[in-house]
Order: structure tokens, then C-alpha cells, then sequence
């Protein structure tokens, strides 16, 4: 161990792909099935605020003045989050990085630790089935487990499988013409990032638009053999 809390040879994974690809559910399904520890920048941000850390403390000024949080934020708040000791079995990261910029920003932070990023795993969509699927996914309020009307329906009406909670939320931008927007977005800001870890030899390739058991044991299957 290097003394940040995250082992040297822990494993570091990243899952890419367009807003409703599933990253989420498969960064948790991870966790359960491996000790990873699920990392997005959307949690990792507010429990930096909420801890009143130095780095959160500057996200929570940039926030409150209506900014976007900027790198250099965002991945102080990924080191110190990387120190803590659940973290020593290896992390699959959520939703970062999002840029050749951040990407780049990442190396140089894992390779001051002697780490680097073990896979990049690219789920493969297609965008127009995407506006269905984004269209009709939902939220649990109590535990933020994610639903869908039709690919991950609740097991009992209005109650949420994991806690209980009968309290639901769905996003105001889920609809066909912000979806498509968001996609068109991701396409030109997030998908080159594939071909960054293409060239660094970490690039894997996922078909996202099945079951999600099934695309979990595709995952599952390439990070058992990274692991190995």
C-alpha cells in the first residue's frame, strides 16, 4: 500500500458510455460482486460538501455561485477519496472522466500513486432505443436505487425493492428532445475518450442493449480476467 489507503496493485475500473446506459446500476452490481467501491463525481461532490473538506469547500463556493465544478476540484476530491480504506480492494469509477482533458488529468494523479486505469468499459448503445429506455427510468427518493418502467420494473407497485420506499422521482429532462440533445453532447465531448484507452491498450467493449443480468456477466467476465 502506498499510504493513501488504496492498495498499489488495486485495481482501478471505469465504466463509459451516454447518459441511461446503465453505468450506475452496473458500478453497484460491481461493488456487490467484486469489493469494488462505486466512485461518481455527483456523489463523490456532495459528500465532499457535506464533510466540510477543503476540497469540498471550494466545490461548494463554485456551486453556490451557479459554476460548473472544475477539474482540479473534482479530482482533488477523487484523491482524498481514493485515501480512505474501503477503497483498497479497487474503485470502478462512474461517470468520470468525461474529457481528454480529464482523462489525461487522471493518469498523471493514479501514476503519482503508481496506479493507472486497469480497464475502460465502454457501454455500447444505440441512441434511438436510448430515448426509450431514458424516457421511462425512474428513481427511489429514500436510497437512489434506479428503476424502469419496462426493463427494471418495481417487483411490488410503488415500492422500492432495496429499502422499502414508496417515494419515487423522475428527472424533468427525461424526455425525447433533451435526451437526444444530451446524447449528441456525449458524442462529441465523452465518446473520444474510447479511443484514448484504445490506444493505451484498456479499452473493452460491452453490448449494453440486452438484459441487464446479461450485460452484467459480460462485465463481470472481463473484470474477473483483469483481476486474474
Amino acid at each position: 500500500m502506498d499510504g493513501t489507503g488504496i492498495a498499489d496493485t488495486a485495481p482501478v475500473f471505469i465504466l463509459l458510455g451516454p447518459p441511461g446506459a446503465g453505468k450506475g446500476t452496473q458500478a453497484r452490481m460491481l461493488e456487490d460482486a467484486f469489493g469494488l467501491v462505486q466512485l461518481s463525481t455527483g456523489d463523490l461532490l456532495r459528500a465532499a460538501v457535506a464533510a466540510g473538506t477543503q476540497a469540498g469547500q471550494e466545490a461548494k463556493t463554485v456551486m453556490a455561485a451557479g459554476g460548473l465544478v472544475g477539474d482540479a476540484i473534482v479530482l482533488a476530491i477523487l484523491k482524498d477519496r481514493l485515501a480512505e480504506a474501503d477503497c483498497a480492494k479497487g474503485v470502478v469509477l462512474d461517470g468520470f472522466p468525461r474529457t481528454i482533458a480529464q482523462a489525461e488529468a487522471l493518469d498523471d494523479m493514479l501514476a503519482r500513486k503508481g496506479q493507472k486505469i486497469n480497464a475502460a468499459i465502454a457501454l455500447e448503445v444505440d441512441d434511438v432505443q436510448m430515448v426509450t429506455r431514458i424516457s421511462g427510468r425512474f428513481t427511489c427518493a429514500g436510497c437512489g436505487e434506479g428503476y424502469h418502467d419496462t426493463f427494471k420494473p418495481l417487483q411490488v407497485a410503488n415500492t422500492c425493492d432495496n429499502c422499502g420506499g414508496t417515494q419515487m422521482t423522475r428527472r424533468a429532462d427525461d424526455n425525447a428532445e433533451t435526451v437526444m440533445s444530451r446524447l449528441a453532447a456525449y458524442h462529441e465531448q465523452t465518446a473520444p475518450l474510447e479511443q484514448y484507452y484504445q490506444v493505451r491498450g484498456a479499452l473493452y467493449r460491452v453490448d449494453a442493449m440486452g438484459d441487464i443480468t446479461q450485460i452484467n456477466t459480460s462485465i463481470a467476465t472481463l473484470v474477473g480476467q483483469v483481476n486474474a
